[in-house]
């Protein structure tokens, strides 16, 4: 073994502490001062770097989704899917890729308690032979935008007040009264799943919609679904006080300890696709991500379950450094139109680049486990050992070449350059349909949840009546019961 090459190394793979040059340290608890009382010498540069890699511990937090839970295992497919996609990992049934999966909450900061009423991330890392593929999506099917010029302004009115630094449900609704398109989202935020038990018991979804591809290159738009095994399971307002007032962490907590007591959670992947060339039959634009897609109409179809049977081993290296993308696609599985994935595919790894570095890639929760080659060079926290002398391409010292083209979609697309909204807004049918597909006592906490937030004393008349408006077009006993309750006169 050549004992100049680079290996990483654990921090236990010596008997004595060293510095992180590996010098032996003889006396971890006591600075070298003057004399027994000091002062302290500035040449302890054991002492000094101890003290410069403990104030640098912390990274800058993710803008969202920063409370959060990993845990690895496995995706096996169980159903044969290669008509629909020539992604390799897909080939047949019984073929199974390890993964990483990262649960959180979307607004509140990395020591907020799971409890609270939030959208929560549910996001996969599959280590394909192909490269990652990283499906990075929500425990509700839709979002409140459908552009992504809007995601920095929806995620701010949702974020404390810049002023007081406290979350106002005047700015939420204050914000979202002009995005008619976001009480979709709200029959999931003001709904009982706004409140997941814990990270087994809920969904998840691409939310946005991708392309598959298979092999004669026949294209399909689709949506990723995740269903819980063990079924979906929400806390109602008093249950999550009771809880949170307790173990702010409840949620991460019963991850870890079903892992280790071998009760691993598990969840069937099933996907939704439509033809393309079919997108016109339906009253609503299957790129929008605030609409959810008939499932009588497009049928979930069943590709293969996940398993979650390993804790992580180190919560920093394997959740804070954990870091997703949806632009990391692979062969038979591509983008799509859809505007707010469109706007992804650069922030997601863009905001990395930002907290993690732009090496990024090389942290080993991060890359990829078949073999990679590029000419990233250098750059803060590059770790990757290179000894080759050219960095460039093409070249004829190098044998790399290009690999072979996989699919994409290939449609002609044409238009002028413009800024505008869909054409099929549809913005009211499908939350109507869903508080009618409700119990009673299902409708009833959804209208109590609605009307104390409009009660919030700093949400004006005009935004109630607003909202009034919107829940009346989405179905009219709704928007009455609300009303009501709220001294606001239906307009409908």
């Amino acid at each position: 073994m050549d004992p100049y090459k680079y290996r990483p190394s654990s921090a236990y793979d010596t008997p004595y502490w060293t510095t992180n040059s590996g010098l032996p340290v003889s006396n971890n608890t006591s600075a070298l001062t003057v004399g027994s009382r000091g002062p302290i010498l500035l040449e302890d540069y054991h002492l000094v770097e101890k003290l410069a890699n403990f104030e640098r511990e912390r990274i800058p937090e993710r803008v969202v989704h920063a409370r959060g839970a990993s845990a690895k295992g496995f995706f096996e497919v169980t159903h044969d899917v290669t008509h629909l996609t020539c992604a390799d990992f897909l080939r047949s049934p019984g073929v199974q890729t390890p993964v990483i999966v990262r649960f959180s909450t979307v607004i509140h900061e990395r020591g907020s308690p799971e409890t609270l009423r939030d959208p929560r991330g549910f996001a996969t890392k599959f280590y394909t032979r192909e490269g990652n593929f990283d499906l990075v999506g929500n425990n509700f099917p839709v979002f409140f935008m459908r552009d992504a010029m809007q995601f920095p302004d929806v995620v701010h009115a949702f974020k404390p007040n810049p002023k007081t630094n406290i979350q106002e449900m005047w700015r939420i609704l204050d914000y979202c009264s002009h995005l008619p398109e976001s009480l979709n989202t709200f029959t999931f935020f003001f709904d009982d799943v706004g409140i997941p038990q814990d990270y087994r018991h809920m969904d998840g979804s691409s939310v946005n919609t991708y392309t598959l591809i298979n092999k004669a290159g026949k294209v399909l738009y689709v949506k990723f679904h995740w269903r819980p095994t063990c079924g979906v399971k929400c806390l109602t307002e008093e249950e999550a006080i009771r809880i949170g007032g307790t173990n702010h962490s409840h949620a991460t907590k019963d991850l870890v300890d079903s892992i280790a007591a071998g009760n691993f959670p598990e969840w069937k992947l099933y996907v939704q696709t439509m033809d393309p060339d079919h997108e016109d039959r339906y009253d609503f634009d299957p790129l929008d991500g605030t609409k959810t897609w008939p499932e009588d109409l497009l049928p979930l179809q069943p590709v293969g379950r996940m398993v979650l049977n390993k804790n992580i081993d180190n919560f920093f290296a394997e959740n804070e450094q954990l870091a997703f993308n949806p632009a990391y696609v692979v062969p038979g599985i591509y983008y799509s139109n859809d505007k707010v994935l469109q706007g992804r595919i650069f922030a997601y790894g863009d905001t990395q680049r930002h907290r993690l570095g732009p090496n990024y890639m090389q942290i080993p929760v991060n890359a990829p486990k078949c073999a990679h080659h590029n000419n990233h060079h250098e750059g803060f926290m590059n770790i990757m050992h290179r000894d080759e002398e050219v960095n460039y391409f093409p070249s004829r010292f190098d044998s790399a070449r290009p690999a072979e083209r996989f699919p994409i979609n290939s449609a002609i697309i044409t238009g002028r350059r413009d800024r505008r909204v869909i054409e099929k807004e549809n913005n009211f049918k499908e939350p109507g349909e869903r508080y009618r597909s409700w119990a009673p006592d299902r409708q009833e906490r959804f209208i109590r949840r609605w009307a104390e937030a409009l009660s919030d004393p700093r949400v004006t008349y005009e935004i109630r009546s607003i909202w009034i408006s919107y829940l009346s077009q989405a179905d009219r006993s709704l928007g009455q019961k609300v009303a009501s309750r709220v001294n606001v006169r239906p307009t409908m």
